[in-house]
């Protein structure tokens, strides 16, 4: 039985009628997991960002690693449709659920600690902190890890069917569109993939050198691809082209890091699903991990592919 039995499923903003099981079911198939077709990383649509408060899409965006591998979109979803981004003047269900989440009082208790950065102490399910976290908190209890379970864990946050369809609709609509990758992406992706476990070398420009450093890797699968780029990580990003800041990345898409625009220190390449490969420092191999564009260091991607006609 579901720590959220009190939980009205017409709870503000969200009136629903009980689909059949097998409809929701077939309609989470078809967007897919995490929330229909968009990563943990993926960027706002243009509808997002205007529907959104910008502070509460950042609370998404900054809450969703609560639970790896949920997408921000999720939460997202769930506070638009419970109220509407924490703008119902209320935030009270007849069935006793509250704040911008509609926890049930005693459910947030359970989900509301560690108290997350900026959050009310003692935590309340009125403050948009507390409330987004706990709700990470309970999808990821319930499933949702790695979007694994994504249904379930809806279902278990509200039941019902279409409550679940609504919330996968939903942030269907908040994530950008992912750019296919162009052929010559795809290739400097491949070749990227095929040197992992590479060793890193300062300098290094591959095999002759015994393997490779961050640009020197970048720079490489780029010319498999028939691209010239620049030798390092900071003239990299200054041929561009850059992409602008809300724009959805795409596989082959060059991620900067470093102190500051003009102080770039490390290059990587994006490779889909909000991970990325690069050669990161001394002692270590080329690996493949988040893509950290949440990076307080992180200051911008290019996109080579996009020249000679984007390599196609």
């Amino acid at each position: 039985m579901s720590s959220l039995l009190g939980k009205t499923a017409s709870g503000v903003g969200c009136a629903v009628i009980a689909l059949p099981l097998l409809a929701a079911l077939t309609l989470a198939a078809a967007l897919g997991s995490p929330s229909s077709g968009s990563s943990a990383a993926a960027s706002p649509s243009a509808h997002a960002l205007t529907d959104i408060p910008p502070r509460i899409l950042a609370l998404y965006q900054r809450a969703a690693p609560e639970c790896p591998g949920l997408s921000w979109t999720t939460l997202a979803a769930i506070g638009k449709i419970e109220t509407n981004h924490a703008r119902h003047p209320t935030m009270t269900s007849p069935a006793g659920a509250v704040g911008p989440m509609q926890f049930i009082p005693s459910t947030f208790t359970a989900y509301a600690h560690p108290v997350p950065p900026g959050g009310k102490k003692p935590p309340t399910p009125w403050d948009p902190i507390d409330a987004v976290y706990a709700a990470a908190r309970l999808l990821c209890a319930h499933g949702a890890r790695h979007g694994k379970h994504l249904w379930a864990a809806l279902f278990a946050y509200n039941h019902s069917h279409a409550y679940v369809s609504h919330v996968l609709t939903t942030a269907s609509a908040y994530a950008a569109r992912i750019a296919a990758p162009t052929s010559a992406a795809a290739k400097a992706v491949a070749f990227t993939r095929s040197q992992l476990g590479t060793p890193y070398v300062w300098g290094g420009d591959g095999a002759a050198d015994g393997g490779f450093d961050c640009s020197g890797l970048t720079q490489a699968a780029y010319r498999t691809a028939g691209i010239t780029i620049p030798r390092t990580a900071q003239t990299q990003y200054n041929a561009g082209p850059r992409l602008p800041k809300d724009t959805a990345l795409a596989a082959g898409d060059l991620l900067f890091f470093g102190p500051s625009p003009r102080h770039i220190t490390h290059v990587t390449l994006y490779t889909g699903s909000g991970t990325a490969i690069d050669a990161p420092h001394s002692g270590a191999v080329v690996r493949q991990g988040p893509a950290r564009t949440n990076s307080p260091s992180f200051q911008g991607a290019t996109r080579p592919a996009a020249r000679a006609g984007g390599g196609r």
